[in-house]
């Protein structure tokens, strides 16, 4: 893959510059199994942060929910 594909798509994916260049070290060193780690770790990041924002829009269903419950009686 080439460098720009791959520091374009790791930003993309939210990567900062210290894991594009970490992840390009490890490409030079042809060391797949750390790049898998990398960015197993980074999409487990990336998946918390969506269970959290989740959580926060359920949050605000329940109060709007509540709210119109409310209304009604």
């Amino acid at each position: 893959m080439e460098i720009f594909k791959i520091r374009r798509n790791l930003s993309d994916a939210g990567c900062d510059e210290s894991q594009i260049e970490h992840f390009l070290k490890m490409e030079q060193e042809k060391d797949r199994q750390a790049q898998y780690r990398l960015l197993s770790q980074h999409r487990a990041s990336l998946l918390e942060e969506l269970h959290q924002e989740q959580y926060k829009i359920d949050c605000l269903d329940y109060m709007v929910y509540t709210m119109q419950k409310e209304e009604k009686n």
